[in-house]
């Protein structure tokens, strides 16, 4: 592919509705679903594509001639500050979300049996106090309140804290450094401070761990003797902070698309079974915060959707333009929390699926569930148009919820 000077950017530009996605992947993806694309931080480096159909972004995130390793990848969600050379690195040992197999198998196999089904049900019961204990806080501090700070962003800490055995101080303390580097507004100096930072928070507890494995999360990964403290500190990064940015967003931004949906919140409050059967999934796949979708690089020449993907291309895959994509739902631009979406791609596919997709289905169940029972009368505090977006970081939401109950 030569580089076509009109190639359109990832677009981020949405609509009046806060709640859908760009209108430009409607049109991609009935006209063009693998289409070029340029980047904006690194234009000396434009050969990319699009990919905006289902069935051609579930295939991708299932063939593995397709790459998530972060030395190829790196220029799609870049920093924002300038850099007049670029040389993208690998992933540090232990941070394997931009990894391939044997990396990313490793790490996963060592994770996955703590983020079970069943390990999530057991947690449950303790889940659901966080909950109440931070909705008595919201109450107490009484109407108005911002529900992500006092609500969201609670839960989230809390049970991080709770199941994995750290401290709240040790959360607090990589809190602003995560959030801030998702919102890619730093400057280079910005960036290696929050980097610095976080290291400097969590190696202690690393070696904490490593010198008396308990039986906590990280006491148990420690134990397996397969990890260095290189490796721990980086896996440390990514599990804690995987959750601090996703969740808050998710559970703020499902609560103002039901405000905004009263009918569906009605359906939701008198048949409360519905956010077991599937609601939460459709609310996923209606809201689909990772906007601007994840990316692969080929490894070798690959024919998708009638387009040649060239061995070092990359294809950004639109996770919010597959997941409204009517070839697979019925009406998809309503949100329909009587809907079993089954196919939804907003927690990925393939060998890369999110590993901490049960807890943070029964994060959003019971937190929406206990929120709106509790609270029946929960409206806004401002105007639907006045709720400040998150319309340029990598998880989309928003900056704060304003909502009342008096």
């Amino acid at each position: 592919m030569k580089s076509r000077p009109d190639a359109p950017v990832i677009p981020t530009d949405r609509g009046k509705c806060p709640f859908d996605p760009p209108a430009a992947y409607a049109r991609l993806r009935e006209e063009e679903p693998v289409s070029p694309i340029t980047f904006q931080v690194f234009p000396k480096d434009p050969s990319g594509w699009l990919v905006t159909r289902h069935d051609l972004v579930r295939q991708i995130l299932a063939d593995n001639r397709f790459s998530h390793r972060n030395e190829l990848l790196a220029h799609v969600v870049a920093p924002p500050f300038p850099m007049t050379e670029y040389a993208p690195q690998p992933s540090p040992p232990g941070s394997f979300a931009k990894t391939d197999a044997p990396e990313h198998s490793k790490y996963r196999r060592l994770l996955a049996g703590h983020f079970t089904v069943r390990r999530v049900q057991g947690y449950e019961p303790e889940l659901a106090r966080i909950v109440d204990e931070a909705l008595d806080a919201m109450a107490a501090k009484g109407s108005p309140a911002d529900l992500l700070t006092d609500f969201a962003e609670v839960v989230s800490v809390r049970s991080v804290c709770s199941l994995m055995g750290v401290s709240a101080e040790l959360m607090a303390d990589i809190w602003e450094h995560f959030t801030a580097l998702m919102t890619l507004t730093y400057t280079l100096e910005e960036f290696v401070h929050h980097i610095e930072s976080m290291d400097a928070a969590l190696r202690p507890m690393v070696r904490e761990r490593m010198a008396q494995q308990g039986d906590d999360f990280f006491g148990q990964l420690a134990a397996t003797g397969e990890l260095t403290e290189d490796e721990l500190v980086n896996l440390a990064v990514l599990t804690l902070g995987g959750s601090l940015d996703t969740t808050p967003n998710m559970l703020v931004l499902s609560t103002f698309a039901l405000l905004q949906h009263p009918e569906q919140l009605a359906l939701l409050q008198s048949r409360p079974e519905l956010y077991e059967a599937g609601a939460v999934d459709e609310l996923m796949r209606y809201l689909t915060i990772s906007q601007l979708g994840s990316s692969r690089c080929a490894l070798e020449d690959v024919e998708i959707g009638g387009v040649t993907v060239k061995a070092g291309q990359t294809v950004v895959l639109s996770l919010p333009a597959a997941n409204r994509d009517p070839a697979v739902f019925d009406d998809p631009d309503a949100l329909d929390v009587t809907r079993i979406p089954r196919k939804h791609l907003a927690l990925g596919f393939g060998a890369h699926q999110c590993l901490g997709q049960h807890l943070a289905r029964a994060t959003l169940r019971i937190g929406l569930r206990t929120l709106f029972e509790r609270f029946p009368e929960l409206r806004l505090a401002v105007p639907a148009d006045e709720v400040p977006l998150r319309d340029r970081a990598v998880h989309y939401g928003v900056d704060r919820l304003p909502v009342a109950w008096d």
